[in-house]
């Protein structure tokens, strides 16, 4: 089954459930701030998608930052933020057990969700 990570509240997460449900694809919602789960599936993502793409350096999360944490990020650096600050990673995460989205995209989900 797809899984789908993220924050129930966000925009972008809800055009993807929209997209999801107008398409038929059965999912598992997880909301990772309130579950707690980002920093378990970080070094999984991580390698599947990359830090780069996973860290939202555009949402209001990362404009709270201070300037320091805002400096020289780096691999590591980048996964504690995430791992500290769940808002930091760009949503929706979306699991299909063979690709893993980050982002919506609705012409990706069509290519790659069944």
């Amino acid at each position: 089954m797809t899984k789908v990570f993220g924050i129930k509240n966000c925009d972008t997460m809800k055009k993807a459930f929209a997209w999801l449900e107008a398409n038929g694809v059965a999912y598992e919602f997880t909301d990772y701030k309130k579950a707690g789960v980002a920093a378990a599936h970080l070094p999984d993502w991580n390698k599947r998608a990359g830090w780069k793409t996973l860290l939202n350096t555009r949402g209001l999360m990362w404009k709270k930052l201070s300037e320091e944490e805002r400096a020289d990020v780096d691999e590591a650096k980048a996964l504690r933020l995430m791992a500290q600050y769940p808002a930091l990673i760009k949503r929706p995460v979306l699991d299909t057990g063979k690709s893993l989205l980050v982002g919506f995209d609705a012409d990706t989900y069509a290519k790659t969700v069944k």
